[in-house]
């Protein structure tokens, strides 16, 4: 079971704290700060840059604090804010990924969850610095926080879409014409 924790850790870890980089650089394929920008824009987030920055830094620290089981409840919080974020912006598409559909976002969610309530194992940072096993009263809150944050970053920060007629510049397009 320790073994299993771990690996968990490592790979989950590590998948969303390079999420996070490929939204803030080039690296792991990422299109750098301006392109990470631009799929926020894309998606209907207001913040732009900042935006991009807040929810890179997000994955990357949550991404690195899962790998290392440090603060897990807290790690695992910003990590279910972060993807529930990227779920709503999947959910109309369905669940399937094939279909670009919310099932990625959503499997680390419950990952980040699980390891909230399972706990990081003894080969953490949370087991050496002797703050585990972490209290249901931290886990629990971590684990509603953490999805709850990411329905209200949405609510907050997403734009509905706006017909071509109602901006500027641009011509009414008549459907029944």
């Amino acid at each position: 079971m320790n073994t299993g924790l771990l690996v968990l850790r490592l790979v989950v870890g590590l998948l969303i704290a390079g999420h996070g980089v490929q939204k803030v650089s080039f690296r792991l394929g990422g299109n750098g700060l301006a392109g990470g920008t631009e799929e926020f824009r894309h998606d209907g987030f207001r913040g732009g840059r900042l935006t991009a920055v807040v929810a890179g830094a997000s994955q990357i620290g949550a991404g690195l604090f899962l790998t290392a089981g440090l603060l897990t409840p807290l790690a695992a919080m910003a990590a279910m804010g972060v993807m529930t974020v990227a779920g709503t912006v999947k959910w109309r598409k369905g669940l399937w990924v094939q279909n670009d559909g919310y099932e990625y976002p959503l499997v680390l969610v419950v990952v980040s969850a699980t390891l909230a309530l399972t706990g990081p194992g003894p080969w953490s940072l949370d087991h050496a610095l002797g703050v585990t096993p972490w209290p249901l009263r931290v886990v629990l809150p971590a684990i509603v926080l953490g999805p709850a944050s990411g329905l209200l970053t949405r609510l907050v920060l997403h734009r509905p879409p706006t017909p071509p007629a109602d901006r500027p510049g641009k011509e009414a397009v008549c459907a029944d014409c």
